[in-house]
């Protein structure tokens, strides 16, 4: 049971109807948020505490705030789903639970425990509901919980006060084009992480260091910068914030292996899951850059694609680099991969059973 209840403060600050409604129409991706927010504080002695739902505005830090100085951040990304019955459910949130608390311990943070973790998002969702799409077109109500180093303090140690928050952003597609195959540059000049490093936590240094990588992508006329390993610049990491997955002409799937330098994603988890209910024999595998063109070129491998929660599952049908392209099969989505994100979509708005018990109801 939730040691944490997050109490709704101020139930009458909502949106008028007619904006709110506005912004559901076309919400686009992060760049709209709805009226609440949770909060809660830890403190060195006392533990997690001042739960609450607050009005979503801006946060008063002090400039000597340790996560300004020294980085102590983490976050988690998840949706709320509106099923065809009104009701709403989000998908494995222990999963990300568990990965925050991973998260937590890698960065010298507080861990929040499961319980907490769904209480907060359960909060916010309850108190948000009219924000939450219909499941027309796969919109959803995008979840962020974050925590943070808050002590006031430039001593260089991890911190006797941190905050966490859930905010919450009504979200359409992810890559405003929709689901097209994505050109992905592969980066010989810029790693995300490396061994011994935060690559496995998901924290915002990794993204801050991806920044340059997919600018230099976008300048070759790419969508995405696909990231090799730091330490022999040979073997596929993962892209900015995706994994990736490969699907050969024999009916196997493989994604890289979990080498600490590689974000666990939990849309990635489901997939092998989903995988192997089908027979694709996945495999989590080293996965050397220049072998994986060759068995492009040679047709071996029949599709790819990148999966994370806010795109869920997106073909990638060319590589670029410096040297040269490649196309995947005949650079259109796959079957395959098209088929495992129907059926993965399919789950979370409650169109398909869900036979491993994925979901949890909110509202």
């Amino acid at each position: 049971m939730s040691s944490l209840a997050f109490p709704l403060a101020d139930p009458a600050r909502r949106v008028a109807d007619a904006d709110r409604e506005a912004i559901r129409a076309a919400p686009g991706f992060g760049q709209h948020f709805t009226d609440f927010m949770a909060h809660a504080q830890w403190r060195e002695g006392e533990g997690w505490g001042s739960d609450e739902v607050i009005p979503f505005g801006p946060l008063q830090l002090s400039p000597a705030a340790a996560v300004l100085h020294y980085a102590q951040e983490i976050f988690e990304g998840l949706k709320a789903f509106r099923h065809e019955d009104g009701t709403v459910w989000t998908f494995r949130p222990e999963k990300n639970a568990e990965r925050l608390q991973r998260s937590a311990r890698r960065l010298a943070l507080p861990e929040l425990p499961t319980e907490d973790f769904i209480a907060s998002l359960r909060a916010v969702v309850q108190a948000d509901e009219p924000w939450v799409p219909s499941p027309a077109g796969e919109q959803s109500l995008y979840l962020r919980p974050f925590m943070f180093a808050s002590e006031e303090f430039l001593g260089v140690r991890a911190a006797h006060g941190v905050d966490y928050y859930v905010i919450a952003s009504p979200a359409g597609a992810y890559f405003p084009r929709g689901i097209q195959p994505l050109v992905v540059w592969i980066s010989d000049s810029y790693a995300r992480a490396g061994a011994g490093g935060t690559g496995a936590a998901k924290c915002g240094g990794n993204y801050a260091s991806s920044m340059l990588g997919k600018k230099e992508a976008q300048a070759n006329g790419a969508d995405e910068v696909l990231f090799l390993d730091s330490e022999t610049h040979t073997a596929i990491d993962e892209l900015s914030g995706m994994n990736v997955v490969v699907i050969t002409k024999d009916g196997r799937l493989q994604t890289p292996a979990l080498t600490g330098s590689i974000l666990e994603g939990v849309t990635r988890d489901s997939i092998l899951q989903l995988a192997a209910d089908r027979g694709l024999a996945p495999s989590e595998d080293r996965l050397v850059m220049s072998e994986v063109l060759d068995r492009i070129a040679s047709g071996d491998i029949v599709e790819m694609f990148a999966c994370g929660t806010a795109a869920v599952i997106n073909p990638i049908g060319e590589f670029r680099s410096a040297v040269g392209s490649w196309t995947i099969g005949d650079g259109g989505p796959g079957e395959v991969t098209m088929s495992l994100r129907e059926e993965l979509t399919g789950i979370q708005y409650g169109r398909i059973e869900d036979r491993h018990g994925w979901l949890t109801q909110l509202v």
